[in-house]
């Protein structure tokens, strides 16, 4: 169940990185922000074209896994009986050679 839940979140982040070196850049960098605020977002006009709803989508679908991962892989890593037990069996009293 995680490897699918890594799986997607590479797609996605692959996918969002193509997405956003595709688009055009739209923005006049810092010196174009000060001027024309209103029709801008941090950099990027706002417009209604296809990549622009990707980049919003992939990039909500990166946060939503990441946040039904953490809920549901949040006791994963809580095998901490098991190490003191494991870490009990090693033999540290013969020398090394």
């Amino acid at each position: 169940m995680m490897l699918i839940f890594v799986i997607l979140v590479v797609i996605a982040s692959v996918a969002l990185g193509f997405i956003v070196l595709v688009q055009n850049p739209k923005g006049g960098g810092l010196a174009g922000n000060i001027g024309s605020f209103g029709n801008q977002f941090m950099g990027v006009k706002q417009t209604t074209d296809v990549l622009e709803k990707g980049t919003w989508t992939f990039a909500g679908a990166i946060a939503v896994l990441a946040i039904i991962s953490v809920l549901l892989f949040k006791n994963i890593g809580n095998n901490s009986d098991q190490l003191k037990k494991d870490l009990d069996k090693v033999n540290t009293t013969t020398p090394v050679k």
